[in-house]
């Protein structure tokens, strides 16, 4: 009985915890977008067109990667667990928020570059891998 009640405890505490955080991050992604819609004029008065293309694309990729921990929540929800493919998702969109950055800010050499690419094409590989042997599919 009391096994019951601490796990009926649990849940409902999971279930507190998980819904706090997905308000949160909808309301940081709704701050985002509206902030990003705001200083969508930086782009014209910045001295040149690449730093304000910077950060425009600093934002859409940082709020590209709130919108799938949204949707990881969402699937928690949903299924009961979280998958693999959309945690590589994750990975993925913030490996190129990363290397996308640091082009912008031209600190990648060539190796840099090469070694970073080949992290974004085996998160890339994994994910295809995730989804092909999912465990929903049958062999």
């Amino acid at each position: 009985m009391t096994q019951a009640l601490l796990l009926n405890l649990y849940r409902r505490a999971t279930r507190l915890v998980f819904n706090l955080v997905l308000v949160t991050l909808l309301l940081g992604l709704f701050v985002g977008v509206g902030r990003s819609f705001l200083e969508l004029g930086l782009t014209f008065t910045e001295p040149t067109v690449r730093l304000g293309l910077k950060d425009l694309v600093t934002n859409t990729l940082s709020l590209i990667i709130v919108l799938e921990l949204v949707r990881v929540f969402v699937d928690y929800f949903e299924f009961e667990r979280v998958r693999l493919e959309v945690l590589l998702e994750i990975g993925v969109a913030l490996a190129l928020r990363e290397l996308l950055l640091l082009l912008f800010a031209e600190e990648l050499s060539g190796l840099d570059l090469f070694l970073r690419t080949l992290g974004i094409l085996a998160l890339v590989a994994g994910r295809t891998l995730a989804v092909q042997f999912s465990p929903r599919r049958s062999p």
